[in-house]
């Protein structure tokens, strides 16, 4: 077995080496690895490279300088105990001094005198290999939990709440420094439950000591909004929310909760009920005029009504709009991220597919974890879908045509118990949309129609157009109308509303991943449209999908180059700043014949091209600290003009106002598509409009 994080292999030092072949013999017999050291130094390098257990000759170290071994058996991580296995000849630390010393030093030690039976080696390193698994396991949970608590706090921040813990029976403060902040003390600041009780505002305090009196007596969740006063007389008000937590005899151990600022939301309540109550005295007022004013007031009153609640609604547009956009960015971020991770698990399983003996087993595994990778790539695309960080290829389109044409593939999909009605009407404009995509969207939202309908039935596709006025989603003009509709089961008002959230379903569970729709409405949004759902329990629903009429016919497609072999190997240099990545891509640019050169930043790639080493392409990366995948291919421009500039990119990040026509490859790739973009531009050559892109850098 092979050095590493989580090797259980054995590392040996004796006497001589007769000795430690021996012991090698017996511990590989027993289904064990092990690897012998020449001396102490070497010893250490083995463990600190990662081993299972040690097993030393006491006569080698006896009289030997332990003290780098032992400071690093002393600066082990809390979940490491590695475990010595101390062969001896003059007995255990209750006979042999020596043994007792090295045993303070060295910490876990397991003594064994010689001569020694095998089975009682092999039982100390069978305990030994166990306990070392045991170690690792922890560590895997110590990595997990503080994983955990990093995505927590990161939900905490981006929903900006404070988290707050009170002990009982004492009554034990512990606030965060955010929660600190809503009651207008410091981070560093001491903030204990009695500061807390005495901010609260006086006219609160019965209120919220009922609550808690409630909560610690019921156990129910505890909930309430009050006012706290600032130590400079300023008065804010605070959401507070919490949940018991029990002992194991049931009693309540603490109370663990999160709190909130709401004072904007309370001021603007309060005006609003100011609002309100002025036009109940208006009204009451023009109640006692004459019965020709009466009519008037009336109409006056129902009117400022209307305003209020459309006030309201905007409101609660505006905050559904900011909560979609929050989650669409955190979702992009962490979809890039991922990308990144497939793209070294792809790269290095496909090395490895290569370079495997020919073994039926090892090649299905391999092959079972490439699927798990590309479905893991196919998630990450709807969650960029969603995110609006997809690269589209928009060209205008015959939605009536490609309808039409998907009509076999629909009802394959639908099944037999299900009809497809399709209403098209003749003289329909071009759609501007993404054909791929968009494909995908009326397949997603054609098994979610059947999915509502498990009697089977009628599912209708139809297209019209439409005109944008005063839709705040929606720029003025002209709109194709895509409306996917069934007669199912439906869904009720608070399902609607969540419908297009990440990973929200109504389906049971492993009946969907939840992204269907918010693919949807992510690649509608992107394209300059909108998604429309319009829903009843018990009377079926209504996918619209709105999208942009074309303003240019289509062009006719050039036939496209086949791709020539590279007939000899190409020196490239290579740009990424993450290192799992640079180190598949090199492994899959070498194993092709090609030598590269790799940089990790924009600043090191650009010394490399200033010298006067022969270099055929450049595959960069976009996303960089520093200076972008961009930015490096239009520097590149002043230095070798000539050179082709291959972009790798997890999703269209491109900043706006930038139009960059570099061949691209999209994250993650497989060894074939690699090879295949490579003979696209080698072999043949590709255009490099220096002009557009150095000029659509400097606007």
């Amino acid at each position: 077995m092979r050095p590493g994080p989580s090797s259980e292999r054995a590392v040996i030092l004796a006497a001589s080496e007769r000795d430690a072949a021996k012991t090698a013999h017996l511990i590989k017999e027993a289904g064990y690895y092990a690897n012998i050291c020449g001396d102490l130094a070497e010893l250490q390098r083995e463990i600190e490279s990662g081993a299972g257990l040690a097993i030393i000759a006491d006569e080698v170290i006896r009289h030997a300088d332990v003290a780098d071994l032992a400071r690093w058996l002393n600066e082990q991580p809390s979940w490491s105990d590695f475990p010595i296995v101390l062969m001896s000849e003059g007995g255990g630390p209750q006979r042999n001094p020596d043994a007792a010393r090295l045993g303070r030093e060295l910490g876990n030690v397991t003594f064994i005198e010689r001569p020694f039976h095998p089975t009682t080696l092999i039982s100390l390193v069978a305990a030994a290999v166990r306990g070392r698994r045991r170690q690792y396991q922890t560590r895997a949970i110590l990595e997990d939990l503080t994983e955990s608590e990093g995505l927590l706090q990161t939900a905490l921040n981006a929903g900006h709440l404070g988290a707050l813990e009170v002990h009982l029976p004492d009554f034990a403060l512990e606030a965060s420094p955010a929660c600190k902040r809503f009651f207008g003390r410091g981070a560093s600041e001491s903030f204990t439950y009695q500061d807390l009780l005495d901010a609260v505002h006086p006219d609160d305090r019965a209120r919220r000591t009922e609550i808690v009196e409630h909560t610690l007596r019921t156990g129910e969740d505890y909930r309430i909004e009050y006012r706290n006063i600032w130590r400079d007389g300023t008065k804010h008000w605070v959401d507070v929310r919490a949940r018991a937590v029990r002992r194991p005899d049931g009693s309540i151990k603490s109370l663990v909760g999160v709190c909130s600022d709401i004072t904007a939301r309370k001021i603007a309540e309060i005006e609003r009920e100011a609002l309100l109550a002025q036009l109940a005295a208006e009204r009451t007022a023009l109640a006692e005029l004459t019965a020709t004013l009466e009519h008037r007031v009336e109409q006056r009153t129902a009117d400022l009504m209307k305003e209020v609640a459309a006030r309201e609604r905007a409101q609660e547009q505006l905050r559904h709009a900011q909560k979609m956009e929050a989650i669409g960015q955190l979702t992009g971020g962490v979809a890039h991220d991922f990308n990144n991770l497939l793209m070294a698990v792809m790269g290095n399983l496909d090395l490895l597919r290569k370079r495997m003996p020919e073994d039926p087993r090892l090649q299905r595994l391999v092959d079972g974890a490439l699927q798990g990778a590309e479905r893991g790539a196919s998630l990450t695309q709807r969650l960029l879908a969603f995110a609006r960080q997809q690269d589209l290829r928009v060209v205008p389109v015959d939605l009536g045509a490609l309808v039409r044409d998907m009509s076999n593939l629909l009802e394959r999909s639908l099944g037999p118990r299900f009809t497809l009605r399709l209403t098209i009407p003749g003289g329909l404009p071009l759609g501007c949309v993404d054909t791929n995509q968009l494909e995908l969207a009326i397949l997603n939202l054609a098994i979610n129609a059947r999915d509502a309908m498990p009697d089977g039935g009628a599912i209708e596709i139809r297209l019209a157009t439409s005109q944008a006025r005063g839709d705040p989603s929606l720029q003025p003009g002209t709109y194709l109308k895509l409306s996917v509709i069934d007669t199912g089961t439906g869904m009720a008002p608070d399902v609607l509303k969540r419908a297009i959230e990440p990973f929200f379903s109504s389906k049971p569970v492993g009946k969907g991943t939840g992204l269907g729709l918010s693919m949807v409405h992510g690649l509608a949004v992107q394209l300059g449209g909108a998604l429309q759902l319009s829903s009843a329990v018990g009377k079926g629903t209504t996918a619209t999908l709105v999208l942009p009429v074309a303003t240019s016919a289509p062009e006719l497609a050039d036939a496209a180059p086949l791709a020539q072999k590279v007939k000899r190997s190409a020196v490239i240099l290579f740009v990424d700043d993450d290192p799992l990545i640079a180190m598949s891509t090199i492994e899959m640019l070498e194993d092709l014949g090609h030598r590269v050169i790799g940089a990790s930043s924009a600043l090191h790639a650009l010394d490399i091209l200033r010298s006067d080493q022969p270099i055929d392409l450049m595959m960069t990366d976009h996303m960089m600290p520093g200076m972008s995948g961009i930015e490096l291919a239009a520097a590149s421009r002043q230095i070798r003009p000539a050179l082709p500039v291959l972009l790798a990119t997890g999703y269209a990040e491109l900043p706006d106002g930038i139009q960059v026509d570099l061949p691209r490859l999209a994250k993650p790739y497989h060894q074939d598509q690699l090879r295949e973009r490579l003979d696209q531009i080698l072999g043949q050559g590709v255009e490099r409009p220096e002009d557009t892109l150095s000029t659509s850098l400097r606007a």
